[in-house]
């Protein structure tokens, strides 16, 4: 048997030859050769799916450029070197058309932001600008988020420094910008509904510490009262004045005691105003806030109080053999106040710098 071909001619064996196998025949061959079944095909099928998704974030991770990861992690000094060596990259943006600014904004990233308010001929196009979902830079302030790098002690404080980095970026805004996002909310709208969470848990931690505060204004005023009411050595009977008012214990006494009424019902007053507050949200910002700081002062001078007109009035009790033995027992009845005291420090300290600081600053956990 042989073969024709133009050029050469060649003896082909019987043997050699084979029939053309069937493609149905073949496909199944390779299935059980391979192993492979309907699960396996199905399998490569969401394989290829994870494999797609993997590739879309891959290609959205290419698209954030050096500045927008800086921006975002909050590297303030690396986006200040970028922007002295390549200041047209103050333009770049992300798949989501969010600029540096943007993203500085929607992280709480403070001195990101705070560096870039100093670029007065870019800052004002950049907070002009929306992403792809219409949200402007107001938009972004106010969605409370997973991440808040205001580490401070209770979540009103907390609510409070949402509320001063909202109000520091809308002032930072001119009045022209846009209003609505592509779903149609404002920027008070997205607050209200992203807060609720954090509103509802800053409410119930101002109640339950006025509560427990109130209560123990309440106890120091009632003990003012009947020390006040009281005094040490008697009257006399002619004059009708103090008989030891000569005695400069007799005047602290006096005095401490009448601070101790004054103050303990000042600090109860604070207390139950923030009690019976409406706790709405702009209230956070600094009408409780401050309320509680007024309370918590006048709460610790009315404890100091108690212990100094205490004190004084009992010198009277004593005899002068006892009173070297006296001093030390008067320094230790402090202890008790100086452990409260030294205990709410930081929450005194962290509603100090929340009333006082005008631009948000972020702090670290150690």
């Amino acid at each position: 048997m042989y073969a024709q071909n133009p050029k050469e001619t060649r003896a082909i064996d019987e043997a050699e030859s084979s029939p053309v196998p069937n493609p149905l025949e073949l496909e199944e061959s390779v299935e059980e050769e391979s192993g492979f079944t309907i699960a396996s095909k199905n399998s490569s099928g969401t394989k290829r799916k994870k494999d797609k998704n993997v590739g879309d974030k891959k290609m959205k991770m290419q698209l954030m450029t050096p500045i927008l990861i800086a921006a975002k992690m909050g590297v303030s000094e690396m986006v200040e070197k970028i922007l002295k060596k390549f200041p047209v990259a103050i333009h770049d943006v992300n798949s989501e058309n969010k600029n540096v600014a943007l993203l500085a904004i929607e992280n709480r990233q403070s001195h990101v932001f705070k560096l870039l308010l100093k670029k007065k001929n870019s800052i004002t196009s950049l907070l002009r600008q929306v992403d792809n979902k219409g949200n402007n830079a107001l938009h972004l302030a106010a969605k409370c988020g997973s991440y808040r790098p205001w580490h401070t002690p209770g979540a009103a404080l907390q609510m409070q420094w949402e509320l001063k980095w909202y109000m520091v970026v809308k002032n930072s805004m001119r009045h022209h910008f846009v209003r609505y996002n592509n779903q149609g909310k404002t920027s008070e709208e997205i607050f209200t509904t992203s807060h609720k969470a954090l509103h509802r848990e800053a409410s119930n931690w101002l109640i339950k510490t006025s509560e427990s505060c109130s209560v123990v204004a309440a106890l120091i005023a009632t003990v003012a009262f009947a020390t006040s009411a009281s005094v040490p050595g008697g009257l006399d009977d002619k004059t009708g004045s103090p008989v030891l008012k000569d005695k400069p214990a007799f005047n602290a006494f006096t005095i401490s005691s009448l601070l101790a009424l004054c103050l303990s019902v000042t600090a109860l007053i604070f207390f139950l105003s923030i009690i019976t507050s409406r706790y709405e949200i702009h209230d956070f910002s600094m009408n409780l806030p401050r309320k509680l700081l007024l309370g918590l002062t006048s709460l610790f001078a009315s404890i100091a109080s108690v212990l100094v007109s205490f004190c004084t009035g009992h010198v009277f009790l004593l005899t002068r053999q006892l009173k070297h033995v006296a001093y030390p027992l008067y320094a230790t009845t402090c202890i008790p106040i100086t452990i409260f005291a030294l205990a709410q420090l930081p929450l005194y300290y962290d509603l100090i710098k929340g009333i006082f600081t005008k631009f948000p600053q972020q702090t670290y956990m150690e």
